[in-house]
């Protein structure tokens, strides 16, 4: 278990202390001290880095007046922050209908509902339940195959995020949400290594990235398949698509885990609460990779970077817990949460934000990779549409966590806002609806901290 953070990187270290002491004004500064007087301590939030007061577009205010490119966001401002259209439907929603109760059903809810069912690739006859979060969707979606194959276990991957709930930790395989204490998580959650072409788990070469199939022969979907067989009693294998790191499958992963769970009586569930919704330039991202899941969970965009909303859409034939509560939250069918999702969808199909995603995202990585010549230091440059990955490694080839974190602060006194994660990796996640020019500015301060954080 390598411990990669998915969710977060700013860590307490000296170099965070200085860079708070130089570009914190006072104002943020006292309220970053009351945020940490006021809420429990944990890894990844508290204390804060920084204190926002104003999100619009792809930009973020500090409480100070100083302003951050957002290329972060939590993987939630596909959308942008604050998008007029979105706030305007919100507002109409509050004067028609705001709450309600589960019992009762409601036009917004069902609209979304039907949506979703019908945009998604699980086909004709899905289903969909909604939740407060991606990590109560997961929770969901485990309780479905649990039901619906009368099995328990499950087959996940090492250093994938799924949420912070006990079922999602579990399934999930980041140390610093499995460790320090918490205790047993649930039993027959099994892992293996993930696929990461130019870091593989199982020692075959790559080729700038790309993984040598004539060496590996997919040894990453080969151990799903072990596992699967040895276990024999597996409910479902749960997963990221695309990594949220990100890592994009080797050709043919999808189809052979796919192939797989059919022999042996598994569900597939797919996990894009992060990457879901365009972020790669499809609106599903496992669409591009030959394979269906039998359960999709999303979140996080859903909401519209305003409302927490999430949703897990079962294929048919998945309809079969109704005599027992898989969800029942409070909010299940809340219609201003229902407003948000269908207001996102319709931002997305009428601004073009897949396709824009998929442009700007090859536009981005080309330019990453005539900047990485330049600088050096980079192994790679990788992802899929707007989200991309690029992986710093010391002149031995190792990866270069030092120079990682130098750059992020680099790029925060420059005002551009990004995360790293499995330490090493400067990972870009701009909202979908970032203008050219923002970008191209983002690739120049980025190019510029990169140098001046030479190995």
């Amino acid at each position: 278990m390598t411990g990669e953070r998915s969710e977060g990187d700013i860590n307490l270290g000296p170099r965070r202390a200085a860079w708070a002491e130089r570009q914190v004004g006072p104002n943020s500064r006292a309220l970053v001290e009351r945020d940490a007087r006021a809420f429990l301590r944990q890894s990844l939030s508290t204390p804060c880095l920084s204190a926002v007061r104003k999100a619009e577009g792809i930009w973020i205010e500090d409480a100070d007046g100083r302003r951050f490119m957002d290329f972060h966001g939590n993987s939630a401002h596909h959308i942008g922050y604050a998008h007029p259209r979105l706030k305007e439907a919100l507002q109409r929603q509050l004067d028609d209908l705001t709450f309600a109760p589960r019992r009762f059903a409601c036009e917004e809810a069902a609209e979304l509902a039907e949506r979703l069912a019908s945009l998604s690739p699980t086909g004709p006859g899905s289903k969909v339940l909604f939740a407060p979060g991606g990590s109560e969707g997961i929770e969901i979606a485990l309780k479905l195959a649990r039901v619906a194959t009368g099995r328990f276990k499950t087959v996940s991957f090492w250093d994938a995020f799924h949420g912070a709930g006990f079922g999602a930790v579990s399934v999930g395989g980041e140390s610093v949400f499995r460790s320090h204490g918490i205790g047993p998580l649930l039993a027959g959650t099994e892992h293996v290594a993930p696929f990461a072409c130019s870091r593989c788990p199982y020692g075959f070469p790559s080729k700038s990235g790309a993984p040598d199939l004539d060496a590996c022969r997919m040894a990453c979907a080969r151990m799903v398949r072990y596992a699967l067989e040895k276990e024999g009693d597996v409910a479902a294998v749960v997963a990221e698509p695309v990594r949220a790191v990100p890592y994009v499958p080797p050709p043919g992963f999808w189809a052979a885990v796919r192939q797989a769970c059919d022999e042996t009586g598994a569900l597939l569930i797919f996990d894009e609460i992060p990457t879901g919704l365009g972020k790669t330039g499809a609106l599903f991202s496992h669409a591009p990779f030959g394979a269906t899941p039998d359960i999709l969970v999303l979140g996080k965009a859903l909401g519209g970077a305003m409302l927490p909303l999430a949703a897990v859409i079962a294929r048919d034939g998945l309809d079969v817990a109704a005599d027992r509560a898989l969800g029942h939250y409070t909010h299940e069918k809340n219609p201003l949460l229902a407003r948000a999702g269908l207001t996102t969808l319709d931002i997305i199909r009428d601004e073009g934000l897949v396709e824009r995603a998929a442009e700007l995202g090859a536009y981005a990585r080309e330019r990453l990779e005539e900047m990485a010549a330049r600088v050096g230091g980079v192994s790679e440059v990788r992802g899929a549409g707007l989200l991309i990955g690029v992986e710093l490694v010391r002149p031995d080839g190792t990866p270069d966590a030092d120079r990682a974190e130098a750059v992020l602060y680099a790029a925060l006194e420059r005002g551009l806002s990004f995360k790293t994660t499995m330490g090493s990796v400067l990972t870009l996640s701009p909202p979908l609806t970032i203008a050219r020019d923002d970008l191209d500015r983002a690739m120049g301060i980025l190019e510029e901290c990169l140098a001046a954080c030479r190995p």
